[in-house]
C-alpha cells in the first residue's frame, strides 16, 4: 500500500465511507423490511413469507463464508460493494414490477447470494482504512450513518408513497443505489491497506515484535484457526440463538399491522423507523459503553432486550405497542450489530482471517435467522402473532445463558498495546 497523508484519508476516504454507509442502508437489502408488508397486502400468507425468508437466509448463509474468504484475498474491495448493490437493486425492481413466484423467489434468492458479500466487504474496507486500534470507534460511526440513512430513507418512502405511490419507491431505490456506488468509488484505493483489512494488522505486528520495530505483516493463519477458536465458536452459537429469536419479530409486526391498516409501505416505515432511531442512539452510546463497562456488558444489555421486547409485543396488541417494542429492537439488534465485528476482530487479531471469520459467524447466525422464519410462520398460523412474539422473545434467554458461560472468550478485552496505539485516521 502506498503511504497516504492524514488529510487525504480523513478528508476524502473516511467522508466517502460515511456517505456510503448512509446510502447503503437502503441499497444493500433491496425491499428489505418493506417486502413482507408489500407481499402480505397481495395475499401472501405468513407461512409462505416465512418460506421466502428462509430460502434467502439459507442461500445467504452458504455464500457468506465463501465471500468472506474472497474479501480477505481480493484487493478490489470497492468492486465487491458496487456489483452487489447493482444486482440487489435490479432484483428489488423486478419484485415490485411483478410480485409473482418467479420474481419473489428468484429476486430474493439473488439478493441473498450477492448481498452476502456486502457485509464482509464493508467491514474489511473499514478495517483497512482505519486500522485495528480505531476499528471499534469506526464501526460505531458506520452504524450511526447506516441507521441515519435508514431513517432518512423511511421518511422519504413514507412521503413518496403519499405523493407518487409505488413509482416514488422505485425512484428512491434508483437514487440511493446510484449514490452508494458513487460513494464507494470515491474511496481512494491507495488508502486501503489490504493486509490490515484481513486482520494482519501493523499494530498487532508491532505488539508481537516490540524490539525490532518490524511492521511487516505475517502470513495468514490456516483456516483451522476458526474452528479451534473457542471464543469465535461461542460467539457464533450465541448469535445463532439470539437471531433465531430476534429475526422474525419486526417482520411479524410489519405483517400484522400492514394487514390491519392496509398501508404496507407507510406502516412498515413507522415500525422500522422507530427501531432505526433507537439504533442511532445506540451507535452514539456504544463507544462510551465499551470504554466504560467493556464489550461484554454491551452484549449483556443487547441480549436482555429481546425477552422484554417479546413480552411487550405478546401482551399489548394495539399499534401503540410498536414504540417500546421497536425501541428495544434498536437496543438489542443495534448493540449486537456493533459488538459482533469488534468481538470477531479481537478474537482473530493477527491471524489474517478476520473477514472469513466474520463471514463464518454471520453464516451461523444466519442459520438461526433462517430457521426462525418458518417457525414464526407456523406459530402465527397456529396461535396468532401473540404466540410467536412470546416464543421468539423467550428464546433469547438461552442466548444470554450461553454468553455468560463464555463471556471472557467471546468478548476479550482489547490489547493494552493496541489501545495505546495511535489510530491511523488521526496519525500525523
Amino acid at each position: 500500500m502506498n503511504s497516504v497523508s492524514n488529510s487525504g484519508l480523513s478528508g476524502r476516504s473516511l467522508v466517502a465511507l460515511a456517505v456510503l454507509n448512509f446510502f447503503l442502508a437502503d441499497a444493500r437489502d433491496g425491499l428489505g423490511p418493506f417486502l413482507d408488508g408489500f407481499l402480505a397486502t397481495h395475499g401472501w400468507s405468513p407461512m409462505t413469507l416465512g418460506i421466502v425468508a428462509t430460502l434467502g437466509g439459507v442461500l445467504g448463509l452458504i455464500a457468506t463464508p465463501l465471500f468472506g474468504a474472497l474479501v480477505d484475498a481480493s484487493p478490489h474491495k470497492r468492486l465487491l460493494i458496487v456489483i452487489p448493490v447493482t444486482l440487489v437493486t435490479a432484483a428489488a425492481l423486478w419484485t415490485l414490477a411483478s410480485p409473482g413466484n418467479a420474481s419473489v423467489f428468484g429476486g430474493q434468492s439473488m439478493t441473498a447470494i450477492v448481498g452476502a458479500v456486502i457485509g464482509p466487504a464493508l467491514m474489511g474496507l473499514t478495517l483497512g482504512l482505519v486500522g485495528e486500534s480505531a476499528f471499534s470507534q469506526q464501526v460505531a460511526r458506520n452504524e450511526f450513518w447506516n441507521h441515519a440513512g435508514n431513517v432518512f430513507s423511511l421518511a422519504c418512502v413514507y412521503a413518496a408513497t403519499i405523493v407518487w405511490g409505488l413509482n416514488g419507491v422505485i425512484g428512491l431505490m434508483l437514487i440511493t443505489a446510484l449514490a452508494a456506488i458513487i460513494a464507494t468509488l470515491a474511496i481512494r484505493p491507495d488508502d486501503i491497506d489490504n493486509d490490515v483489512a484481513r486482520g494482519l494488522t501493523k499494530d498487532k505486528d508491532l505488539a508481537n515484535h516490540p524490539d525490532d520495530g518490524s511492521a511487516a505483516a505475517a502470513s495468514p493463519s490456516g483456516y483451522s484457526v476458526l474452528v479451534n477458536s473457542r471464543g469465535l465458536v461461542l460467539l457464533a452459537l450465541t448469535l445463532l440463538v439470539f437471531h433465531f429469536g430476534n429475526a422474525p419479530m419486526s417482520r411479524l409486526i410489519a405483517q400484522n399491522f400492514s394487514i390491519q391498516l392496509g398501508t404496507p409501505f407507510r406502516t412498515t416505515a413507522i415500525v422500522t423507523g422507530v427501531s432505526q432511531l433507537s439504533m442511532i442512539a445506540m451507535a452514539l452510546l456504544a463507544p462510551f459503553l465499551i470504554r466504560r463497562f467493556g464489550l461484554a456488558s454491551v452484549f449483556i444489555i443487547a441480549l436482555c432486550a429481546l425477552p422484554l421486547r417479546g413480552a411487550i409485543a405478546g401482551s399489548v396488541p394495539s399499534f401503540g405497542s410498536i414504540y417500546p417494542v421497536q425501541f428495544l429492537d434498536g437496543v438489542g439488534a443495534g448493540l449486537i450489530g456493533i459488538a459482533t465485528p469488534i468481538a470477531a476482530e479481537r478474537i482473530l487479531a493477527g491471524t489474517g482471517r478476520f473477514n472469513v471469520g466474520l463471514g463464518a459467524v454471520m453464516t451461523v447466525q444466519g442459520i438461526g435467522a433462517s430457521l426462525s422464519n418458518v417457525v414464526a410462520g407456523w406459530l402465527t398460523d397456529r396461535g396468532g402473532y401473540g404466540l410467536a412474539y412470546w416464543v421468539h422473545g423467550g428464546v433469547a434467554l438461552f442466548a444470554l445463558a450461553l454468553f455468560m458461560l463464555g463471556r471472557e472468550a467471546i468478548a476479550p478485552r482489547a490489547s493494552a498495546k493496541l489501545n495505546d496505539a495511535e489510530p491511523k485516521a488521526t496519525r500525523a
